[in-house]
C-alpha cells in the first residue's frame, strides 16, 4: 500500500464509520453501528502509529501530497492534500487513540440512549474532522476542517435536543467561534491577499521576503502585514481554543454526554488553535507583537480560569475550567516561541484530560447522572478503578514529578522565565501562581468525589428521577468497557511526558514542523541545562512550582478531608470574591446584556423606524399615498364634457406658443 493511499485512509476510514452508522443506522442496528465506527477509527489508528513509526525509525522525511485540484482561479490553486511532518504524525497518533478510546467507552456511557447510532456517527465525523485539519497542507482544507469540526461540535453539544440547557450551550458555542471564525476568515484572506497562494509551503517559504510590508486599516493606522494575518489567524484560535474572552462557550459544552466532553476537551477541537499557531510559526515569528499579544491572552485565560475552577461545583464543569487554564499554558507557551513544548504539553494533556473526563463520565454512571460534587463522597470504596484512574489523572494535571504533565508544565514554566518578550513577567507570574491554583481545584474533585463521607443516599424505591442525594442503587465500578479506557489512559498519563520529553523539546523532532528564529529560542537554552528526565524530575524538589503543588495539595488536605466547616467559614468572609468567581467574572451577563440583549433591541429598532416606519410606511405605504393625492386631483380634471377639454387644449397651445416666442424672439 503506497504512503498516498494510506494518508487517505486515515481520514476516510472514520468517515466511512460515520456513514454507515449514520445513514444505514437502522439496518446496521446498535451494534453493527458501534462495530463499523470503532473499526474504522482503530484501523485510522493503526495507521496512524506505522507512519509515526516510519517518521521516527524509518527516516521517512516531510511528505506534501496534492490529491485533488479542486478549481484554479485567477491563478490560484484550491485544492485537497497532505502535509506529512513529524507534527503531523503526532497530531494524528494523539488524537486517533483518544477518540478510539472515547468511542469504546461510548458502548457503556450511552447504552441506554435512544440516539445511540446517531452519537457514534457524530463522534466518527468529529474525528474525520479534525483529521483534516491536521493534514491539512493549505488554508482552503485547513478551513475545512476546521468548520467541521465546529460544525460536528455543535451537534454533538446539542445531541439531547429535548433539553433546553443543551440546545442553549450548542447555540453559544456556535455563535462565539463564529466570532473567532471571522478573524480567521480575515486571516486567510490577508494570506491570499499577500502571497497570491494558499499552499504552506508556498506561504512559509516566502514569510521572510514580506516581513516588512505593511496594509492600511481602517481609521488609516499602518500595520505590518504579517502582524495583522498572525493577529487574525489566532483570534480563531480564541475560538476554538477557548481563550478569553471567547472562551465562554466551552464550559457550558458539559451539557453534551460526557464521551464528547472529553473528545472535545483533550486531543480535539479545542487544541485545534494550539496545533494552527504552532504549525503558522513561520509567520508569527516575524511578529514580536503577535507574539506578545498571543502571550498575554494565554497567561490571562491560564491564571483567571483557573481561579473560576475552585468554586465550581459540578464535577465535570471543574474539568472544563482545568482545560481552559491549561490551554492558557499552552497558549504561554506559544507565545514565547517554545512551540515544542506548547505541542508537547497538548500531548500529554490530552491523555490526563480525557482520563479526568471518563473518570467523572465513570462516577456519573455510578450515581445516576449525578453531577454535583456535593452529593458524592466515599466513592473510592464502591469504585477503585475509577479512583486509582483519577489519583493518576490528577497527579499528571497537578504536575508532580514524574507523570507526564509535570514534564510538560514545568518545560512551559521554564520557557517563559527564559524569554525576554514584553509582558513575560506577567505571564511568568501567572503560569506560576497557576500551578497552585490547579492543585486546589483538582484535589478538591478528587476528595469531594472519592474520599471522606458519603453524601448521597440509597433509596431503592427512588424511581428514575431521584432528587439530589438520592441514588436508586448503591453505586459500583463501571464495566469493562468502561474502565479499560480508563487504564488505557492513565498508562500514557504516568509515563508518555518521561519517554518523549527529549526527543520532542531538545532533540529537535520538531523542526522540520516548526520555525524559531535563533533570537526567540527559549528552549535552546533549557537544553543546555538539561540532564534527563530522571535528573529533572528530582530536581523539582528543590523548585517553587514543586513546593506551590504541595501547598495547594496541603492546604485541600486539610480543608477538605479534616476541616471541611473552613471552607464555607472561608466563602464567607470573602464574599464578593466568591460572588465574582461563581458568576465567571460576570462575562455571560455582560454578553447577553450587551451583545444578546443589545443585538434584539438594535433588531426591533431596525425593524420599527427602518423596514415599517422609514420602508413600510415611507417608501411603499408612501408611494401608494402619493399616487392616490395625485389621481385625487387628477381625476378632477376629466369633467367628460367637451369645452372643459376644448378649453384646456387652447390654454395648452397658448402656454406652448408662449414657451416657443420666449425660447425664439427673434
Amino acid at each position: 500500500m503506497s504512503l498516498q493511499t494510506t494518508l487517505l485512509l486515515i481520514p476516510l476510514l472514520p468517515l466511512a464509520g460515520a456513514v454507515l452508522a449514520g445513514l444505514f443506522r437502522n439496518q446496521v442496528g446498535r451494534t453493527g453501528s458501534h462495530v463499523v465506527t470503532i473499526l474504522g477509527v482503530a484501523l485510522s489508528f493503526a495507521l496512524s502509529v506505522w507512519v509515526l513509526y516510519q517518521q521516527i525509525y524509518a527516516d521517512l522525511g516531510t511528505v506534501n501530497i496534492t490529491i485533488y485540484t479542486w478549481m484554479i482561479a485567477d491563478g490560484v490553486r484550491f485544492q485537497i492534500g497532505f502535509l506529512l511532518d513529524h507534527l503531523t504524525s503526532l497530531m494524528m497518533t494523539v488524537v486517533t487513540f483518544v477518540s478510539l478510546m472515547v468511542h469504546i467507552y461510548t458502548i457503556g456511557y450511552m447504552r441506554e440512549d435512544p440516539g445511540y447510532q446517531r452519537f457514534f456517527s457524530y463522534i466518527a465525523l468529529f474525528t474525520f474532522s479534525m483529521l483534516m485539519l491536521v493534514m491539512s497542507n493549505n488554508f482552503l482544507q485547513l478551513y475545512f476542517g476546521w468548520e467541521a469540526v465546529g460544525l460536528v461540535s455543535y451537534l454533538l453539544i446539542g445531541f439531547w435536543f429535548n433539553k433546553e440547557s443543551a440546545i442553549q450551550a450548542n447555540l453559544k458555542a456556535f455563535l462565539v467561534n463564529r466570532v473567532g471564525d471571522f478573524g480567521f476568515l480575515l486571516g486567510i484572506a490577508a494570506v491570499l491577499l499577500t502571497f497570491g497562494t494558499l499552499d504552506y509551503a508556498e506561504v512559509f517559504s516566502r514569510a521572510g521576503s514580506v516581513a516588512n510590508q505593511t496594509i492600511t486599516i481602517p481609521g488609516g493606522i499602518e500595520w505590518n502585514m504579517l502582524t495583522f494575518i498572525s493577529v487574525a489567524l489566532f483570534i480563531g484560535a480564541m475560538g476554538k481554543s477557548a481563550q478569553a474572552p471567547l472562551h465562554v462557550w466551552l464550559p457550558d459544552s458539559m451539557e453534551g454526554p460526557t464521551p464528547i466532553s472529553a473528545l472535545i476537551h483533550a486531543a480535539t477541537m479545542v487544541t485545534a488553535g494550539i496545533f494552527l499557531v504552532a504549525r503558522m510559526s513561520p509567520l508569527f515569528e516575524f511578529s514580536d507583537a503577535a507574539l506578545s499579544f498571543v502571550m498575554l491572552i494565554g497567561a490571562v485565560t491560564a491564571l483567571f480560569m483557573g481561579l473560576v475552577g475552585i468554586v465550581q461545583n459540578d464535577v465535570k464543569r471543574v474539568i472544563a475550567y482545568s482545560t481552559l487554564s491549561q490551554l492558557g499554558y499552552m497558549t504561554v507557551a506559544l507565545g514565547v516561541s517554545a512551540y515544542s513544548a506548547a505541542i508537547f504539553h497538548l500531548m500529554t494533556h490530552a491523555f490526563f484530560k480525557a482520563l479526568l473526563f471518563l473518570g467523572a463520565g465513570s462516577v456519573i454512571i455510578a450515581l445516576h447522572h449525578q453531577q454535583d460534587m456535593r452529593f458524592m463522597g466515599g466513592l473510592r470504596k464502591h469504585m477503585p478503578v475509577t479512583w486509582i484512574t483519577a489519583w493518576v489523572g490528577t497527579l499528571a494535571l497537578v504536575g508532580f514529578p514524574f507523570f507526564s504533565g509535570f514534564y510538560s508544565k514545568d518545560a512551559i514554566i521554564e520557557a517563559v522565565a527564559e524569554s525576554n518578550r514584553w509582558g513575560s513577567g506577567f505571564a511568568y507570574f501567572a503560569v506560576v501562581t497557576g500551578v497552585l491554583i490547579t492543585a486546589i481545584y483538582s484535589f478538591r474533585l478528587l476528595y469531594l468525589t472519592f474520599h471522606g463521607k458519603e453524601r448521597f443516599e440509597v433509596d431503592h424505591g427512588a424511581g428514575e428521577h431521584p432528587p439530589d442525594g438520592i441514588v436508586p442503587h448503591a453505586p459500583k465500578e463501571s464495566p469493562l468497557v468502561v474502565t479499560i479506557p480508563l487504564i488505557l489512559l492513565a498508562i500514557p498519563s504516568m509515563f508518555i511526558g518521561w519517554y518523549t520529553i527529549e526527543p520532542i523539546l531538545f532533540g529537535g523532532w520538531l523542526d522540520d514542523s516548526i520555525t524559531v528564529l535563533d533570537k526567540n529560542n527559549v528552549l535552546a537554552g533549557l537544553g543546555e541545562q538539561f540532564q534527563g528526565a530522571t535528573a529533572m524530575a528530582t530536581h523539582a524538589v528543590s523548585t517553587l512550582p514543586f513546593w506551590l503543588m504541595i501547598t495547594g495539595l496541603a492546604l485541600t488536605t486539610v480543608i477538605y478531608l479534616f476541616r471541611p466547616a473552613l471552607a464555607d467559614a472561608i466563602r464567607r468572609r470573602m464574599p464578593f470574591f466568591y460572588r465574582l468567581l461563581d458568576h465567571k467574572y460576570y462575562f455571560d451577563e455582560f454578553y447577553q446584556k450587551v451583545f444578546a440583549r443589545g443585538g434584539v433591541r438594535l433588531g426591533r429598532n431596525l425593524w420599527h423606524k427602518a423596514d415599517a416606519g422609514i420602508i413600510d410606511s415611507g417608501i411603499v405605504d408612501g408611494t401608494a399615498r402619493l399616487v392616490q393625492w395625485v389621481a385625487a386631483r387628477v381625476r378632477r380634471w376629466q369633467t367628460g364634457f367637451l369645452y372643459d377639454y376644448a378649453f384646456v387644449m387652447i390654454i395648452g397651445l397658448i402656454g406652448i406658443l408662449a414657451v416657443w416666442v420666449t425660447m425664439n424672439p427673434g
